[in-house]
């Protein structure tokens, strides 16, 4: 019997189907995106450590940045900076604007630097609540620190976080003491609740003030006063001098009404000007003897911490917030809710638990 002759010499045959070379083809490109994403991570780690001001810059951008993207590449490169961290002195300042923050800290600023000292300064801008817009003008303001190589100046908008200090300030200490910053100075807005959340992030808390504003004491939380490592009375010079002094004393007098500290350290009054620069180097011996005196109770380890089992806390809300609003049924269903509240159809406190009863 003869066979039959093929059709066409075109003809299907099995074997592995195109989804699957689809499929393949995806898996093999996300792995290699993820070793592309850890070869970056390593290489800007590295540069950090190496001292690569860029690369730091890069990385607090990438821990600041809202997209959930960049959340797992910078909490990589938070894990692998931390083993070089926490060698660093972290000094918060505050104080009212017009105090002299700005000017002050780069008076300090050029001290350290002085001295041998890496200076790395996170300044925080106040940012507008209706634009979000931010004015970030500290680096225009402290023009000779600017140009110092062992200082480093980054202002970060504030933003609706917490106390007006930015929310990824924590994470940027440890990017900074990770690429051989040893003084770390934060400076809050001086308003709201930011002396606060930047009391829980540094070792030692300075509130700076100024004579000659009426009743030196009118007006001051007793919170600030509490928290207050010591006060830097600013703008003590020329006419101002006598003035500055009497503030001294009734500060001191203050002080000394209140409970001992768990540092077991009393705050201390000084006077300085650093608009000509002096009383300066007072205030830095005087912050010296702070975490000599701290180091030496152990309470500046244990301090450290309780910061961060609050910041592990603290962590825990931001992220589920963040987590809550991301969901795109609640982001429908929000605007929903705010346009009802408009039109007062509803109430904030049913908008909410409708809200939260759809997370469920």
């Amino acid at each position: 019997m003869s066979k039959k002759p093929k059709s066409s010499a075109l003809h299907e045959t099995d074997g592995v189907s195109s989804q699957s070379e689809i499929t393949n083809a995806s898996s093999i490109k996300r792995i290699q995106d993820k070793r592309k994403a850890k070869l970056v991570t390593k290489t800007l780690v590295t540069e950090i450590l190496n001292g690569s001001i860029t690369a730091l810059s890069r990385a607090i951008t990438l821990v600041e940045s809202s997209n959930p993207k960049h959340l797992q590449q910078a909490n990589d490169v938070i894990k692998l900076c931390l083993p070089h961290a926490n060698k660093s002195i972290r000094i918060g300042i505050t104080g009212v604007p017009g105090v002299g923050k700005s000017t002050f800290i780069e008076a300090f600023g050029l001290h350290l630097t002085s001295i041998g000292k890496k200076v790395a300064v996170l300044a925080v801008d106040p940012s507008s609540s209706l634009s979000k817009g931010s004015i970030l003008g500290d680096k225009t303001r402290m023009e000779d620190l600017v140009k110092s190589e062992n200082a480093f100046i980054r202002p970060s908008a504030s933003g609706t976080s917490l106390g007006g200090v930015a929310r990824k300030t924590r994470e940027s200490i440890i990017l900074c003491e990770a690429a051989g910053f040893d003084s770390i100075i934060i400076e809050t807005v001086g308003v709201g609740q930011s002396e606060t959340a930047v009391h829980s992030m540094v070792d030692f808390f300075l509130l700076l003030k100024i004579a000659g504003a009426g009743d030196e004491l009118q007006g001051i939380k007793r919170g600030i006063i509490e928290m207050a490592d010591a006060i830097a009375i600013n703008k003590a010079d020329g006419e101002n001098l006598k003035a500055a002094k009497l503030a001294k004393v009734e500060f001191n007098r203050a002080l000394h009404l209140y409970p001992q500290k768990d540092s077991e350290w009393q705050p201390k009054v000084s006077l300085c000007s650093a608009l000509h620069r002096e009383g300066i180097d007072e205030l830095w011996l005087l912050i010296s003897e702070y975490i000599e005196h701290t180091k030496a109770n152990n309470y500046f380890e244990e301090h450290r911490r309780e910061q961060n089992k609050f910041w592990l806390l603290q962590t825990i809300e931001d992220r589920l917030k963040s987590d809550f609003f991301n969901q795109p049924e609640i982001k429908v269903a929000l605007k929903t809710q705010l346009h009802l509240i408009e039109e007062g159809k509803t109430t904030p406190f049913v908008a909410a638990e409708y809200l939260l009863r759809l997370n469920d």
